[in-house]
């Protein structure tokens, strides 16, 4: 034969082998169904199979064929003896285990947890309450509006005194600037520049506490509605504290023009280089400053290129949309709850107390969370855009924070650069010890907290100062926490924060001013007003109304007096051997 026909004769064989093959493979997958049908359906006439010749495999191919046929027969056949623990393996959950699993199914459990008991909860308010929404009813008095407004265009005009008084000292600084290219200032020098500044300072000092202090007194004593005197005093807390970076940066910045210094690490930023002293001091420069949104005053910004008003759009339209529903979470929600309260205030009951600060927390911390997200995700990104203001880090992951310290680093990032520029760097380079430094920036925080919180709720009662305080201890137990070796000790801190703030925190202090406000203006002062009335009007029918009573134990009480008792508000009260009832 010529070899081509060897060859196809070849291939002819290989191809008939794998047909082959394949049949033998197949025939033997149903070789035991075919069995079991045959035993269990009774006897078959017996077909017998056809010769049919085999085409002989080569001899490399057919030991690899046999044994890999041998195999898949073996492992249908003995199905029971496969190994199925063949190698050491922790549990998932283990601490020694190799891999750390993926809890996202634990995620999307506490989520759909966390919807469905808030719908029920959505659910048994409304069942309870009905719809407490009332876009009509409010106690917005005219003279609150009228004062609010005037007081929005006053307050600003206190950075425009501070811009007049920069200007006479900056006039100043070109008329005494050395022209002999001398550097180190001499001692009658260094005398002038502090007292020129002393009387800076004295003026800056005089027209920001005026700020201050006019806004307060006119919140407190003639605004009678606690948001509008909020949004009033807040105004005035931002002002102050923008006049004060402007006259302590313009201050530096003044005497580094006046004497320039040759040292590396007296150096101005390289950024200021754009708009060198004086030449920031104008009214387009202030007025950037006025509305730009940070605390800390500098020349010159970092700025994007252009603005994009969809963007603005998108987070205008988040700011609408969180005010509403925090409007209507709190109406709806937090009200009933703090006015449900009021008796377990009253009468101490601490049990229930603890019952109504576990209800508030969920409630007020869904609230904080929108205001958050509202002002600093939404608000300020769309005012940094108008404004071509390009650092954007209004917060980092605070919710993250592993102490106490670190949360009130990250979650107000304008609050804490300016606290740390102008209040704990200054005392640290006066001398001031870490320690003593951070209670004194806690202690003026506190301050401005009780002035935000106090003045316009016409109740200083101290509760917002006590817990800014209280943050210290709180930062000394989870400071070592943080830096503990492993994740236990940061999951340990984080822990004590959120317990810190969602429960002991703002929930307390929510029960605590409400309480103040009603027993001030609401139905705590009414019930005390009622129950002095009531109690007169007993001692007065004591002698014809009274029904003996033998377990008369108060003096003070006319004898024979039985306790009676009187729905007020829904709730029964007793008035017990003639006190007050128990609230």
């Amino acid at each position: 034969m010529t070899p081509n026909v060897n060859t196809a004769i070849a291939s002819g064989m290989a191809l008939v082998d794998n047909i082959a093959i394949k049949r033998s493979s197949h025939a033997d997958s149903h070789a035991n169904d075919d069995s079991t049908a045959a035993l269990s359906s009774g006897p078959h006439p017996t077909v017998a199979p056809s010769p049919s010749p085999s085409p002989t495999l080569p001899q490399k191919q057919q030991p690899q064929l046999l044994q890999s046929s041998s195999q898949k027969r073996l492992s249908r056949k003995y199905r029971h003896v496969a190994a199925v623990h063949s190698k050491p393996r922790t549990s998932v959950l283990s601490h020694d285990s190799e891999a750390t699993p993926s809890f996202l199914g634990f995620r999307n459990l506490m989520v759909i947890v966390l919807i469905v008991g808030n719908l029920r909860l959505m659910m048994e308010n409304f069942k309870k309450y009905g719809v407490l929404i009332c876009i009509r009813c409010h106690d917005y008095r005219r003279q609150d509006i009228l004062l609010g407004a005037a007081l929005y265009f006053i307050i600003p005009c206190h950075l425009f005194v501070a811009f007049v008084i920069e200007l006479a000292a900056a006039q100043r600084a070109l008329a005494n600037k050395k022209r002999d290219g001398t550097v180190t200032p001499t001692d009658d020098e260094r005398k002038k520049f502090q007292s020129a500044w002393k009387l800076i300072a004295w003026l800056h000092g005089i027209n920001a506490t005026l700020c201050l202090l006019v806004t307060s007194f006119i919140v407190y004593f003639y605004i009678h509605h606690p948001l509008i005197g909020t949004l009033s005093e807040m105004h005035a807390v931002i002002v102050w504290l923008k006049t004060a970076s402007y006259a302590f940066t313009n201050r530096d910045l003044r005497h580094a023009y006046l004497h320039p210094s040759r040292r590396e690490e007296d150096a101005l930023p390289e950024i200021y280089s754009q708009c060198p002293y004086p030449q920031n001091i104008t009214l387009a420069n202030l007025t950037y400053f006025w509305w730009a949104p940070t605390l800390v005053y500098q020349p010159v910004y970092p700025k994007t290129a252009k603005t994009r008003w969809i963007f603005v759009a998108k987070r205008l339209g988040e700011v609408f949309g969180l005010s509403a529903f925090m409007w209507i979470a709190s109406a709806q929600y937090a009200a009933p709850l703090l006015r449900n309260s009021v008796d377990k205030m009253a009468s101490f009951d601490l049990p229930a107390i603890l019952e109504r600060l576990m209800k508030l927390s969920t409630i007020s911390l869904v609230v904080w969370l929108a205001g958050f997200f509202a002002l600093f995700q939404s608000f300020l990104n769309a005012l940094a855009e108008v404004m071509k203001f390009a650092d954007r880090e209004f917060y980092t992951d605070w919710w993250n924070s592993p102490s106490v310290g670190t949360y009130w680093r990250t979650w107000n990032k304008p609050v804490y650069q300016f606290m740390k520029r102008h209040v704990y760097s200054p005392l640290i380079g006066r001398g001031w010890r870490p320690g003593p430094a951070s209670i004194a920036v806690f202690v003026f925080s506190g301050i401005l907290h009780e002035l935000l919180v106090g003045l316009p709720t016409h109740n200083i009662i101290g509760v917002a100062f006590i817990g800014m305080v209280a943050q210290l201890p709180l930062i000394a137990i989870t400071a070592p926490l943080e830096k503990m070796n492993g994740i236990n000790g940061r999951i340990v801190g984080n822990c004590i924060f959120w317990v810190s703030f969602t429960l002991i925190g703002q929930p307390l202090a929510a029960l605590l001013y409400f309480f103040a406000w009603q027993a001030k203006y609401g139905s705590v002062k009414k019930n005390l007003h009622n129950t002095a009335e009531y109690a007169k009007k007993q001692m007065g029918l004591a002698k014809t109304n009274c029904v003996p009573n033998p377990h008369q134990k108060n003096p003070n009480v006319v004898a024979g007096c039985r306790p009676k008792f009187e729905e007020v508000e829904g709730a029964e009260r007793r008035y017990e051997d003639g006190y007050p009832p128990e609230w």
